[in-house]
């Protein structure tokens, strides 16, 4: 008879004075002829004791630490009876190899096995079997689960259900004392389902997972950290929360992260969890689970949050207070609103510091509270302060409006049947109270000038406030599923009204496009894949029907960017697989993933050669209206299209797309991009084609939102050609180089040429003229790139060029009508004094009126009175239009000094008639020729042609003679001034040879002394 008794030894051997420790397992196995009994063995081995293992072929140190008798078998002859002691249990391959799986004495040799026992550990088993005729019927069916190791409670039925799809559900329980073999009892779940011909098991276990977490109570909007760690490799890992009222899915957010990259030798399978900030809504039941095929192992722990209200809503009546008249008391009553809780606070207002109280179950607390109108002229600040258990506090407050003694107010108004107090000037007014089934507030501002704005609607539905609430889970990783994603997207749907232009409306549309931008920017970090895309596009598509009427242009025009923007960034995030593409009402969603894409949407043909990627497009109606539009002063088309690559290694790229006919040929096409950070739209990187089907092709350098901006074309485009561009700036820059010296040679010469008052009267006339069209011209050739200059630029050139060329025709005018003066009354001369005052009033005072009239004019009757894609006048129609404010004017001074040319031809002709001699016929044809050829720049007669442009038929033969006429005569006028008016003159010619010749030290008495000729006629 021999006894053999197996005792494990737990030792620690110290390696190389290494840092770290391994733990070893040993078995003592002792023979002997008599029975013994195995605490006595274990006794007489003395703890520590050092022992010889051989490691690796290398003798090491073992420190024996601990002993404990864990297993022992007797064996007597062929007889074996092996058992575990107390708390422990049959390891799995005892059980599934030797059939021992009970607490009873193993009567098989497992001398053998490593580990024999293991210790109890309590694992609690809950499965749901899925079967389409019936539920099961009885415990009976389930017996296959008392093959497990370890059972202490059978599978048992708990309950049944049926699942939405008409599925039946039958819930059961057991239980073990031992750690799951995963591939055994998945074994045990495959041949179950195969036997009741069920759809599908799955099991969830709690006993397998060891779990960490915080202890006891943790402060509000600190950092938390949960950790899971299982024994086995696992196919999948994640977080669940567990509220009063509903269960979440944690995912990557911007409170929550997780962590899959723990796991270590000992432990296959981790995951752990970050709450960057915890509130009241992350206070619950934390569980963590592994998945292996059906069965999910899993641990639970509780999270307790100190508590403070995560929202604290402060209501004021009256929502101004009067203390405009003396010996003024008001009161105000100010009730702070909370989520409903059992919590304990304790709390006070802010004007009372020393009134504390401690409540516990309310979610509404209310003050009277004394307002002092001896205030410094600023709002009355009312709040209110709670603090939880641990000390933690937080606030809110709100400013009430006052109205002190002698200020100045909007008057009390009934708009839509709600009252709206008077209120002091730059304040705004918060109306909390909205109609049935809906939350939020209305406001309304008093402006600086004591009048009201349109109300502000912000009441949006309930339904809608709630899908919010989701969505702003969802970005912080609470509920971060895609079937959550889809019922969000479906919420925005059914929750958006028809297009009623109402209010309320325009209220659930900001929060729709709330909730779609909140979404964008959790797909950031949460995959979302394509069967999210149907419900996305409903919901974009749905808020597109509306007008979105009810706000003022700032508000709308950052909602149709907020929306713009989101909806990219969602098109762009989100995973598609085999779909070529999506569409509703008013978007049409389209992939390509070949190396040449040729796709359509809603008739806009997009084309892109790429390397790799997947290309994605989504064409949108309604939206062009709604968006910002500063463009050159352009008219938006009715599509838009944004195009988006992924997953692409291709650094250059070049895509076309050709946007269909919407307008006439007449209209001018601008092929334009959304930019994002100016909130406008740029042609940058895109140019513009058309084809013989007066379609719309763009070619562009990048990827983003494009469309197509026409202009009507005015009456610079219209008759502007690049030839006609090149011959303007030359002569343009030629007279601003000649205006320049003319000016300069004026100075030279002035004390010689102004010695009579004729002189002095021309002198000043054309040196004005010359100023103002130097001026002119240098704003015109600044203004020459009109899409480089900002909106207030382009206004200041407006402005320049409109007053400098309308200055310089009232100068022309002023010289015209002196020289007819002194033609007609030769023997009543003008005096400097008058001339001067009547010249400055109509050369300076008279165009500067002109200007500023016209511009207040159009600003005031909110007509453009700048075009902006060329940096002048608007033109509209015969009479309309802001051009006809220098039209007008410069029409009637060019016919006045076209009828004083005429009456100078008629004097010199008429001075000709005594003497008919062929001699005299000639001198006086070449004085009317010189006339004519000095007269014409400074009196501005060229610019006649302009009007019968504007008369001409653009296929007229005549048309483009008068067009280069015009462009020719007009750009050269100041080189025509510098040879007109400076170097055909004698006195000039003379005071600037003499000038020379005495710089440069050759003048003589002759010349120095010589005097020219005056002559009464022009020159």
């Amino acid at each position: 008879m021999w006894t053999r008794a197996f005792i494990f030894l737990i030792g620690v051997l110290f390696m190389y004075e290494a840092i770290s420790e391994d733990i070893y397992v040993s078995e003592l196995m002792v023979e002997s002829n008599v029975t013994l009994d195995a605490e006595t063995v274990l006794s007489s081995w003395a703890t520590p004791q050092d022992l010889i293992l051989t490691v690796s072929g290398q003798p090491q140190t073992v420190t024996l630490v601990s002993r404990k008798l864990i297993a022992e078998c007797l064996v007597i002859g062929d007889d074996y009876n092996c058992s575990c002691s107390s708390n422990y249990h049959w390891s799995n391959e005892v059980c599934y190899n030797f059939k021992c799986c009970s607490d009873a004495p193993c009567a098989t040799n497992v001398s053998f096995v490593t580990p024999i026992c293991v210790p109890k550990s309590n694992v609690t088993i809950n499965g749901s079997i899925y079967t389409s005729s019936s539920w099961i019927s009885s415990d009976d069916e389930l017996t296959t689960f008392a093959t497990l190791n370890g059972v202490t409670v059978n599978a048992t039925i708990t309950s049944k259900r049926t699942s939405p799809d008409n599925s039946y559900i039958t819930e059961f329980e057991a239980a073990v004392n031992v750690r799951l073999n995963t591939s055994k009892l998945q074994e045990i779940i495959d041949n179950l389902k195969a036997t009741l011909g069920a759809g599908a098991i799955y099991v969830d276990t709690r006993g397998m997972v060891t779990l960490w977490g915080p202890n006891g109570t943790v402060n509000y909007g600190s950092e938390q950290k949960l950790n899971c760690t299982f024994e086995e490799a696992t196919g999948s890992a994640g977080w669940n929360l567990s509220t009063e009222y509903q269960r979440y899915e944690l995912n990557n957010g911007l409170l929550v992260a997780l962590d899959t990259n723990c796991a270590t030798e000992e432990f296959e399978s981790c995951v752990g969890v970050t709450l960057r900030k915890v509130t009241g809504i992350w206070e619950g039941t934390y569980e963590c689970g592994f998945t292996v095929g059906t069965v999910r192992h899993t641990a639970r722990t509780e999270l307790h949050v100190a508590l403070l209200p995560d929202q604290i809503n402060i209501i004021v009546n009256p929502f101004t207070v009067d203390c405009s008249t003396k010996n003024s008391a008001p009161t105000v009553r100010a009730t702070a609103q909370i989520p409903n809780t059992n919590r304990i606070y304790t709390y006070w207002w802010t004007y009372n510091q020393k009134s504390k109280l401690t409540v516990n179950g309310t979610s509404e607390y209310t003050e009277i509270i004394p307002v002092n109108c001896s205030n410094n002229q600023q709002p009355y600040k009312v709040g209110i302060v709670f603090k939880n258990e641990v000390g933690q506090e937080k606030n809110a407050s709100v400013d009430i409006p006052v109205i002190y003694a002698g200020a100045k107010f909007c008057p009390e108004e009934i708009v839509d049947g709600q009252m709206w107090p008077k209120t002091p000037a730059e304040a705004t007014v918060v109306n909390q109270s909205c109609p049935m089934d809906r939350v939020g507030y209305t406001s309304r501002t008093c402006l600086k000038n004591f009048t009201w704005l349109p109300v502000f609607p912000n009441c949006v539905s309930s339904d809608l406030k709630n899908v919010t609430n989701a969505a702003g889970y969802f970005l912080n990783g609470l509920g971060a599923t895609n079937s959550v994603a889809k019922d969000i997207f479906q919420g925005i749907t059914n929750s958006s009204l028809s297009s009623t232009g109402s209010d309320q409306n325009v209220a659930d549309i900001g929060a729709s496009i709330s909730i779609i931008d909140t979404m964008a920017m959790a797909s950031e970090n949460i995959t979302l894949q394509e069967e999210v895309f149907p419900q996305f596009v409903d919901a974009a598509s749905n808020m597109l029907n509306s007008n979105w009427t009810g706000v003022n242009d700032t508000i709308l025009h950052k909602m149709s960017s907020t929306y713009l923007s989101s909806v990219e960034n969602l098109v762009k995030n989100i995973n598609n697989n085999q779909s070529s593409g999506f569409n509703s009402t008013n978007l049409d969603l389209r992939f390509c993933s070949s190396v040449s894409c040729n796709v359509s949407a809603f008739n806009i043909s997009v084309n892109l050669n790429m390397t790799s990627g997947t290309m994605k497009v989504v064409a949108v109606k309604n939206l062009m209206n709604k968006l910002n539009n500063e463009f050159l002063q352009t008219q938006s088309t009715s599509l838009l299209l944004s195009a988006t690559l992924v997953n692409s290694t291709d650094s250059e790229i070049g895509i076309k797309l050709a946007f269909p006919k919407e307008e006439l040929s007449t209209s001018k096409r601008y092929c334009v991009f959304w930019d994002t950070e100016k909130g406008d739209w740029s042609d940058i990187g895109c140019i513009v084609n058309t084809t013989d089907e007066n379609n719309t092709v763009c070619e562009c350098n990048h990827m983003t939102s494009f469309s197509v901006l026409m202009a009507k074309t005015n009456m610079i485009n219209d008759i502007s050609t690049p030839d006609l561009d090149i011959l303007t700036k030359v002569g343009l820059y030629l007279s601003v180089c000649s205006l320049i010296i003319f000016l300069f040679i004026e100075f030279l010469v002035w004390p010689a040429v102004i010695k009579t008052n004729l002189s002095h009267f021309r002198h000043t006339a054309v040196v004005n003229i010359a100023v103002f069209r130097l001026l002119a011209d240098c704003s015109f050739l600044a203004s020459s790139s009109p899409e480089q200059l900002s909106n207030s630029m382009c206004l200041t050139f407006t402005v320049c060029k409109h007053l400098f060329y309308l200055a310089m025709f009232t100068w022309m005018l002023c010289l015209s009508v002196m020289l007819v003066h002194q033609l007609i009354f030769v023997f009543s001369p003008l005096r400097k004094r008058v001339f001067m005052f009547l010249s400055s009033i109509l050369g300076y005072i008279c165009p500067l009126v002109l200007v500023a009239t016209s511009y207040v004019y159009y600003k005031y009757t909110e007509m453009d009175y700048y075009d902006r894609t060329s940096c002048w006048l608007t033109y509209k129609s015969l009479l309309v239009g802001s051009i006809h404010a220098f039209l007008l004017p410069v029409g009637t001074i060019v016919l006045i000094n076209l009828f004083s040319m005429v009456v100078v031809i008629i004097t010199l002709m008429k001075t000709s008639v005594p003497d008919s001699s062929k001699a005299n016929d000639k001198e006086a044809a070449k004085s009317i020729l010189k006339v004519v050829i000095l007269l014409t720049p400074v009196f501005g007669v060229t610019w006649i042609i302009g009007f019968f442009l504007l008369l001409l038929d653009k296929n007229n033969p005549m048309f483009m003679v008068a067009n280069y006429s015009f462009t020719i005569l007009n750009s050269f006028q100041g080189v025509f001034i510098l040879i007109t008016g400076c170097l055909a003159e004698q006195k000039v010619r003379d005071e600037l040879i003499r000038i020379i010749k005495e710089k440069s030290g050759r003048g003589d008495d002759s010349t120095n002394k010589s005097v020219s000729t005056a002559y009464t006629k022009y020159k």
